[in-house]
């Protein structure tokens, strides 16, 4: 064979051997790509035409399905609905042709549309005898009483509440405000699902975020349980007396003043306990200067700011103290003891520093999963409670807890005390724009002996209250009524 023809031949095997490659990384390396693109056309049909699992609340009797498929007589087999409606979208998300999935149905897509690997020998029991594929339930943490309140409490307003079982970290109640229906966009028409979804992104309030972990706001008032906690945490108690002027000042700039002007205690001082009672920001502004910034921002972290790895199928917003590293003047360090400045939180994070004050000063791995069926109801997954961070020791958590609670009794929280019950609080009033109205919040938990739940209600500036509303008067509340459904009082 002459040398023109050899180089002939080889040239064929190489784009022979270049083919074979080709094929197999299209047919064996990038199958499941290609399988699950939303852009295949055969996913799509075989998605549709299976029953894609419930996603639930509660067991047994109380069993109920906030979103479930129907059987049509469309081409698509299945249409997915939302019985839970606008309430529970924040933790469903939604399922649709055009735009995909988010919330659960994204987080836990695998088993609901029968696909997991857990699932596997049912597949195939299921092609072998004939019978129809399913896919497997998602049960969710949410306590359907106090849902309903959070929603109910929210209606007309801009805002989020979220509840947590302190002992365990169990999402209780996530509610976002405004909301939406989630049917519109899991129509099998993209025309309308397209019109819905378009209508959702262009409204200035934004009903498609979840306000409860993708956005962070101003804490307020609510951060003095954690400049409190730091201060116990250096050797201070509930009786030391801080200095509590009138207004005071860190420099250059305006001083820092009191709500509405006000003066605390007799002779400008108070105890620490008394300071969070009446939510006095000199005390706390002061208080906050001699802590330091290490010291606050430490506490700040043990409680969970600075974190996302929670178990939840939404973005999770950093909630931070200071926007950088570097040290802060004196001025920018008191503001940010009492909750401005550059300090910003999730409701979800709020929620978790009531918890964990409540629960002995152990903060807990919020989840909202409970339980992960298979299409026969036989379970594939239990969530076990987790330690997320020891925020603080027993004994601070314990000095936290009942100043918390003289918030209620005798402070500004007494909006959400429960008659019969202990009841630990701390409201929150986040200025903003001079003589604009301020975002306001409310952090709780019940029983304080028996922590069953806590709470976070916040309340964003737009819901149309006016420039001299405060926590107390519009969140507490709110927090009140999730705090009683869960108790069942």
């Amino acid at each position: 064979m002459n040398r023109p023809v050899r180089r002939v031949a080889a040239a064929c095997l190489m784009l022979f051997a270049m083919l074979l490659v080709q094929a197999n990384w299209v047919q064996v390396v990038k199958a499941k790509d290609y399988r699950n693109d939303s852009r295949n056309k055969r996913v799509l049909l075989r998605t549709y035409d299976r029953e894609r699992g419930p996603i639930v609340i509660g067991v047994g009797k109380d069993r109920q399905a906030v979103a479930k498929s129907v059987v049509t007589k469309d081409p698509l087999k299945y249409l997915r609905t939302y019985p839970g409606g606008p309430s529970y979208a924040p933790v469903t998300g939604f399922a649709s042709l055009v735009y995909g999935y988010t919330g659960i149905e994204s987080q836990e897509s695998t088993v609901l549309s029968g696909e997991d690997d857990r699932l596997f020998v049912r597949r195939l029991s299921d092609y072998v005898t004939g019978r129809q594929i399913a896919g497997g339930s998602i049960v969710l943490t949410l306590n359907r009483e106090a849902q309903q309140a959070a929603y109910d409490g929210l209606a007309g307003k801009v805002g989020a509440v979220v509840a947590l079982n302190p002992r365990t970290g169990a999402v209780l109640a996530m509610a976002s405000s405004p909301s939406y229906d989630p049917t519109g966009l899991s129509s099998h028409d993209p025309s309308r699902i397209r019109s819905s979804y378009k209508a959702l992104v262009n409204s200035p309030l934004d009903p498609l975020v979840n306000r409860t972990v993708e956005q962070r706001y101003s804490p307020g008032s609510t951060f003095k349980v954690i400049t409190a906690a730091a201060a116990l945490g250096q050797g201070m108690t509930p009786t030391t007396v801080l200095d509590a002027p009138p207004s005071q000042s860190f420099g250059p700039g305006r001083p820092i003043r009191n709500f509405a002007g006000e003066t605390c205690g007799s002779n400008s001082k108070q105890t620490l306990a008394q300071a969070l009672a009446t939510s006095c920001n000199t005390a706390f502004a002061i208080l906050g200067t001699k802590v330091g910034q290490d010291a606050l921002e430490k506490q700040a972290a043990a409680f969970g700011f600075g974190r996302t790895d929670l178990r939840l199928p939404q973005r999770v917003a950093k909630s931070i103290v200071t926007a950088d590293a570097d040290k802060l003047p004196l001025v920018f360090l008191a503001q940010s003891a009492i909750g401005q400045k550059d300090v910003t939180a999730t409701p979800l994070q709020m929620a978790m520093v009531a918890a964990g004050v409540a629960n002995g000063g152990q903060v807990m791995r919020p989840y909202l999963v409970q339980e992960v069926q298979a299409p026969d109801l036989s379970r594939l997954e239990l969530t076990s409670p987790e330690l997320y961070s020891r925020a603080v020791s027993p004994t601070v958590a314990s000095q936290l807890s009942a100043m918390m609670q003289g918030v209620v009794a005798g402070g500004t929280g007494g909006g959400a005390a429960i008659p019969g019950v202990a009841v630990g609080g701390k409201t929150g009033t986040a200025q903003g724009v001079a003589g604009q109205p301020p975002n306001v919040w409310f952090i709780g938990f019940a029983p304080a002996n028996d922590p069953q739940v806590a709470v976070a209600v916040f309340l964003d500036r737009r819901s149309g209250f006016g420039a001299d509303a405060t926590g107390g008067r519009l969140a507490a509340p709110i927090a009140q009524a999730v705090m009683r459904a869960v108790l069942g009082r």
